[in-house]
């Protein structure tokens, strides 16, 4: 059974429609991305997911509540790290944790928490001391405090240096193995590529596509390209009777194969049986930024 139900979701503020229509399911245990550039109606759609706004029209169920309804139940199985959020100044780790634990029934430890994301020597550090990356991981912490059976993290990463989004990635990683589903919010390709079970791409209120990160790139663009420079003479007969390739050409020395299915499996095989080396080797293929365009009409960052 699906953990949450979106079906044909709609608000509006005022003459502007944040979101139009929007269907989608997460299942037990995933991480399910939705993706979307700033303003396509990511975070409205999420936050009525979470309670925090009511919808104009269409229906929300998390975990069999409504979280309009049952609002008080749901919040004690659901954390949920928002786009922007910010504590007080003089805040210490430990008080954050301990506060946000008075919340909840059954709180998880916050020391544990602490040590476990990575916080334990900043414990007694207040919250404006923290760098961009410690206080993403204190957000989730706070998200975790009640022991979530879902867990809503929306634009974790934005702002972080690189070094800092992917020591977050782990830690989202570690999070979903603890048995949490996960709504990633995100407006990074790389961010859902690596993470998502899932992709619910949003463009202008509405569900574009859903399907895999492979799925949406195999479906708008399956053909693979591999590149290298063969160490001795090629036939290119070699390539081209080979069913995985559709295309073999060459500039100078570099050659070209396209084609689609396990294809460097099936290029490097038959070279290594002819004992050519396939030097500078490289595997070109579509990215979701890719599929992202086909499917929108438009790049994320536009």
């Amino acid at each position: 059974m699906s953990v949450i139900e979106v079906t044909s979701l709609h608000k509006r503020y005022g003459e502007t429609v944040a979101v139009a229509d929007v269907s989608f399911t997460v299942e037990p245990g995933e991480i399910f991305g939705v993706l979307g550039p700033n303003g396509a109606g990511k975070s409205t759609t999420v936050e009525c997911v979470a309670g925090l706004r009511v919808p104009d029209g269409g229906g929300v169920s998390v975990l069999g509540l409504d979280p309009r309804r049952d609002g008080a139940r749901l919040r004690q199985q659901v954390g949920v790290q928002l786009q922007e959020s910010k504590l007080p100044d003089r805040l210490r780790v430990t008080e954050a944790l301990e506060l946000y634990a008075s919340f909840y029934r059954e709180p998880d430890d916050p020391a544990r928490l602490i040590d476990e994301l990575g916080l334990g020597e900043k414990r007694h550090t207040p919250y404006a001391k923290l760098s961009g990356g410690q206080k993403q991981r204190l957000s989730i912490a706070l998200a975790l405090v009640g022991r979530p059976r879902i867990a809503i993290l929306d634009e974790l990463t934005t702002g972080l240096d690189p070094q800092a989004r992917r020591d977050t990635w782990g830690l989202i990683e570690r999070v979903r193995d603890r048995g949490v589903t996960i709504v990633l919010v995100t407006h990074f390709m790389a961010e859902a590529e690596r993470l998502c079970d899932r992709v619910a791409v949003i463009d202008r209120g509405r569900v574009a596509a859903l399907d895999t990160p492979a799925g949406l790139v195999a479906t708008v663009a399956p053909e693979q390209r591999v590149r290298f420079r063969p160490s001795a003479p090629l036939d290119d007969r070699l390539l081209t009777d080979l069913p995985q390739v559709s295309a073999v050409t060459r500039t100078g020395t570099q050659v070209l194969v396209s084609g689609t299915g396990d294809l460097l499996h099936a290029v490097t095989s038959i070279l290594a049986r002819h004992r050519i080396t396939a030097a500078d080797l490289r595997l070109e293929q579509a990215t979701l930024d890719d599929a992202f365009v086909e499917l929108t009409g438009h790049r994320l960052t536009d």
